[in-house]
């Protein structure tokens, strides 16, 4: 018979965010990684969102173990809402794992946690899985390329990572243990696809923190804010660097930008960066003397970025001609956030810098040359492409098809790709799905809270309050409430025609229904729905309470 090896993500093919990928032999199970993604706006409410993980979490027994890529939250910010129902081994190196229980603690999990650290370069074998950790260069110390040896054959599993012969921080990508890997013979290369579409090559970390000091010498005396992702620790060193050069101090504004920054000095990383200044001591630097990092690059309204565009922050305030850098990517669905918060800055005459102006930010990501340069060096029989949405991953397809390998699959979340020795191929679709934080509970994206709450955002929504006699008479004209229909200007009259409506509605019931609070419910709903409809196109969502008195 011959050797299967099954494939399955249950997020990250498809969207951005969310990785969780399974592999399974004879029914023993490996994970790596459990990450989150950011909700857009169709999930009203809700910022966090997670893979289902119920397949697996239906065969937790036999699952033998979570391998950790990275620190990443796309790779590892799930794991405090989703491992105490996996309650599996986690395995990651020593920064990793260092992230990872400081966010336990944070969650009160940390005493409950199993987690092993891996030395970089290590390996650890699972039942029929032999995993190596190869060192790749990324934004964040210690990623990881994952070779997975199986009965069935060897799969390389990319995780984030590009080429950088001048990374700040952290190590350059082990391509001579690529080359090797790939003249042992691979039979799948599972890869990152998120730059696939962009041409040529990633830029170095180390080119963008020059670039960085002569931004920062162009403004010699404003405030400089530069935000970005908390747990980009070689743009924490670009900046730093950038800032020393140009005569300045670096400060931190964030709990989670304080927190990546303690998580890095306890590994070891950032030793020759002058501990930053806090947010009160940077209150009285000289402008000209400073540049401060905040949290907040993707507009997220909490974060320090967004409350100092509105003003809002407790200890620092922007003043007009001061500059601000974003120096990230948009992640796809939070292009209006972001938005926002630079109206927000411009607004208030603040310098407003992107990357569509000036060079201030490079990718962790592979592009397109990169891209092939790892497909020539691997020549795999099978090309997965994941980590990225349909556009990207189908970019990465197609660089795999004109490079001529044998066989590319573009796997979607919930697929069962079984891989031979002979090829790939979908046999199966498993359950999957998204899950929300919603407040301190976890609920599907289908929810009827969820539901509810796009209901009211899309239609707007009508309360209604009757008092009826015991004869069935209207007490007093009925009180109208509504949200979301009316202007400001329209709202009064609106809400007068709508109480005209429920009354002819109420005053037509005939003594079968009118002493039924059901009926009299319905009426009044069908009577407001139909009004609005009328005058609005649309029917909102109607409540009605009725009161006997």
């Amino acid at each position: 018979m011959t050797a299967k090896l099954h494939f399955v993500p249950l997020g990250g093919c498809g969207e951005f965010g969310v990785n969780l990928n399974l592999f399974g032999y004879q029914d023993q199970w490996l994970m790596v990684d459990l990450g989150m993604g950011f909700a857009d706006d169709n999930l009203p409410g809700i910022e966090i969102i997670l893979p289902d993980p119920k397949f697996i979490e239906e065969r937790k027994e036999k699952l033998l173990g979570i391998v950790i890529t990275h620190a990443h939250e796309d790779h590892i910010g799930a794991i405090p809402y989703l491992w105490t129902r996996l309650r599996a081994p986690i395995y990651a190196t020593p920064f990793t794992a260092e992230v990872i229980r400081m966010k336990m603690k944070e969650a009160g999990l940390l005493e409950q946690l199993v987690l092993h650290e891996i030395p970089l370069r290590g390996s650890r074998k699972f039942g029929p899985f032999d995993v190596q950790m190869v060192n790749v260069a990324h934004s964040i110390p210690e990623p990881n390329l994952l070779i997975i040896k199986t009965p069935v054959g060897n799969i390389v599993h990319t995780g984030d990572w590009k080429f950088d012969t001048t990374p700040v921080e952290g190590s350059t990508t082990d391509i001579a243990a690529l080359k090797k890997i790939g003249s042992e013979g691979v039979l799948a290369l599972i890869g990152d696809s998120t730059n696939a579409a962009t041409p040529g090559r990633s830029g170095s970390e180390g080119e963008l923190a020059q670039s960085l000091r002569k931004i920062f010498l162009r403004y010699p005396n404003r405030r400089i804010v530069v935000t970005c992702f908390a747990s980009n620790i070689a743009r924490i060193k670009s900046v730093a660097m950038a800032a020393h050069g140009a005569g300045r101090v670096m400060a931190l504004a964030g709990r989670s930008l304080w927190r990546m920054n303690e998580a890095a000095r306890r590994t070891g990383y950032l030793k020759d960066v002058p501990p930053p200044l806090s947010e009160r001591e940077a209150t009285a630097a000289n402008p000209g003397e400073i540049v401060i990092m905040a949290t907040g690059s993707q507009g997220e309204p909490r974060a320090a970025m967004a409350r100092l565009a509105t003003g809002e922050h407790p200890q620092l305030d922007l003043s007009p001609n001061d500059v601000v850098i974003f120096s990230a990517r948009a992640i796809p669905g939070n292009e209006k956030d972001i938005a926002r918060v630079q109206t927000n800055l411009r607004a208030m005459g603040v310098h407003v810098v992107t990357d569509h102006e000036e060079f201030v930010h490079v990718s962790g990501h592979p592009a397109h040359d990169d891209v092939v340069d790892l497909i020539q060096w691997l020549k795999p029989k099978v090309l997965l492409p994941v980590h990225g949405e349909v556009y990207q991953l189908q970019a990465h397809a197609k660089i795999g098809e004109a490079l001529q390998v044998p066989q590319v699959v573009i796997p979607r979340d919930g697929d069962v790709v079984e891989l031979t020795p002979d090829g790939a191929r979908v046999v199966d679709e498993v359950h999957h799905g998204i899950l929300c934080v919603d407040g301190r509970k976890i609920v599907s994206a289908n929810d009827i809270a969820i539901r509810g709450r796009k209901k009211l955002a899309e239609l707007g929504t009508v309360m209604v309050s009757l008092a009826l006699d015991t004869s069935g008479s209207l007490v007093s004209d009925p009180a109208i409430s509504t949200l979301g229909i009316y202007t400001e200007a329209q709202q009064t009259d609106g809400e007068a025609e709508l109480a005209a409506r429920v009354i002819e509605a109420v005053e037509e019931l005939d003594d079968r229904h009118i002493f039924k609070n059901e009926a009299v419910e319905q009426a009044a709903r069908i009577a407001v729905r139909r009004a609005v409809n009328a005058s609005h196109g649309r029917k909102p969502v109607a409540e009605v309470h009725v009161i006997r008195v």
